[in-house]
């Protein structure tokens, strides 16, 4: 679906049509996933049942996105993001040389991202349950274990957000808004 806006741009051109790409839930599991784990980040040991809260509020969000990347709309589809290792690699050496493709979608490297986020994530609640249950009570291997894995969900958030001002600025479009709107700019 193409829409154009009726305003006049400067110089009297008309603004490019834009794209519904981004569907609501996958927009509301991207800024919900990230207020939780800021939330469960900050509050860590220090508000225990809140730091619990949002990493089972985490766990959930997970479980659902998960099954919307198989049911999902086109963009919402783990087929159409996920691309083999020599694909994100290439993708990742064109934008370090200013010359990557626009994707409407996710691009190769967002799309690696996506799944490091997810299985990092996944990974960081498991070990959270764990030391829970009666078996891994006060276990100080998988309270490191834990807190390794947050440290590097940290890192990858750096990078995803390191990445994505590097494709807006690259291809002259702001990802961020396009993920509060759902929309982009259909073509170039």
């Amino acid at each position: 679906m193409r829409t154009l806006s009726n305003t006049i741009g400067a110089g009297g051109a008309m603004p490019p049509a834009t794209v519904k790409v981004w569907d609501p839930f996958v927009r509301i599991f991207h800024w919900s996933l990230a207020s939780l784990f800021v939330l469960a980040y900050a509050t860590g040991d220090e508000i225990e049942w809140m730091h619990v809260a949002a990493g089972y509020a985490i766990a959930g969000l997970l479980a659902i996105r998960v099954i919307w990347g198989f049911i999902g709309p086109r963009h919402a589809r783990f087929s159409n993001f996920v691309r083999p290792p020599r694909e994100v690699l290439d993708y990742v050496r064109d934008l370090a040389l200013l010359r990557a493709p626009r994707y409407i979608g996710h691009n190769p490297a967002g799309g690696a991202m996506i799944v490091a986020l997810l299985v990092a994530l996944a990974s960081t609640c498991a070990t959270g349950y764990m030391m829970t249950t009666d078996a891994y009570w006060g276990s100080k291997l998988i309270e490191h274990v834990h807190e390794f894995l947050a440290n590097l969900t940290v890192g990858l958030v750096v990078a995803h957000v390191l990445g994505v001002l590097i494709a807006s600025f690259e291809h002259r479009e702001n990802l961020v808004a396009s993920m509060i709107s759902g929309r982009k700019r259909a073509a170039d």
